[in-house]
């Protein structure tokens, strides 16, 4: 069954404003600290700023998540967001929004979607994270989705959505009670092009970082997975992210919390498996 039901809809809303920097977006990050990614990002800073632009998701004038969008490939690089608990459904009618920014032939559009063949829109800040009505609204932005093969959207990458978020409920306590967790997804580019436009990922991944008041602990997960039909997502060991590109801002989540030998217990199972 597919996971999500694509709307005719298409809106041309300014839910977003224009930031040069990640430093004008903050909030999204642990200690606003972005990840390191090869040859794009670096101590912060965007390598190539005509390619890759910044986007603080804004939406009911209220900032939601953050996107750094890759205008070659017309896919986001990543999404970051702060998951402080859910409330609400899915919005019943789905409307795609564009980036008013961006000129068109440097974005996607809901067109390019057509004859998806396999793929669908998938959510790197998935609505079903989002707090409220609002917040799962701003979600469905064309920035925010890549081509992701249906059967790995609403199997393995679903059941980690779903099993991340119990996770972070349980376990990313703060001050009061409050839940706080740092989310990061993204995705890596592929060699194939849906419609001859919009990179189609080879690989998507997740990684979530949050404080456990309760325990005095930092905790760490990184999942990711091959875009795929029906491939399976893993749990990242401390081995495994030395080797991506992501490896100095993971690894320095995995060191600075008291759970890497949990994660390394993990590593190379299906991340719904449990043992010790």
């Amino acid at each position: 069954q597919q996971l999500h039901y694509l709307s005719s809809l298409l809106v041309f809303f300014p839910c977003k404003e224009p930031i040069l920097t990640l430093a004008d977006c903050p909030g999204f990050f642990v200690k606003d600290t972005p990840p390191v990614i090869l040859d794009i990002l670096e101590g912060g800073n965007i390598l190539k700023q005509n390619r890759y632009k910044v986007i603080c998701q804004t939406f009911r004038n209220e900032r939601r998540f953050l996107t750094l969008y890759d205008t070659k490939n017309k896919i986001p690089v990543f999404s970051a967001y702060r998951f402080t608990g859910v409330t609400g459904k899915r919005p019943n009618e789905e409307m795609w929004k564009i980036e008013p920014e961006l000129e068109d032939y440097n974005q996607a559009i809901y067109s390019d979607y057509n004859n998806s063949q396999g793929d669908n829109r998938g959510h790197l800040y998935p609505n079903c994270h989002a707090k409220d009505w609002n917040a799962k609204r701003s979600t469905f932005t064309l920035k925010n989705v890549v081509p992701h093969s249906i059967s790995f959207n609403s199997g393995s990458w679903a059941k980690m959505e779903r099993c991340t978020e119990c996770l972070m409920k349980t376990k990313c306590i703060i001050a009061n009670g409050r839940i706080e967790a740092f989310v990061v997804v993204g995705a890596e580019p592929g060699e194939m092009k849906l419609n001859n436009k919009i990179n189609i990922p080879s690989r998507m991944w997740s990684v979530f970082c949050c404080y456990n008041s309760r325990k005095g602990v930092w905790l760490s997960k990184a999942y990711w997975g091959h875009n795929q039909p029906e491939a399976n997502m893993t749990e990242s060991s401390y081995k495994e992210i030395r080797a991506t590109k992501l490896k100095r801002w993971v690894l320095s989540l995995f060191l600075k919390t008291s759970t890497v030998s949990a994660a390394l217990r993990l590593s190379g199972r299906p991340f719904h498996r449990r043992g010790p």
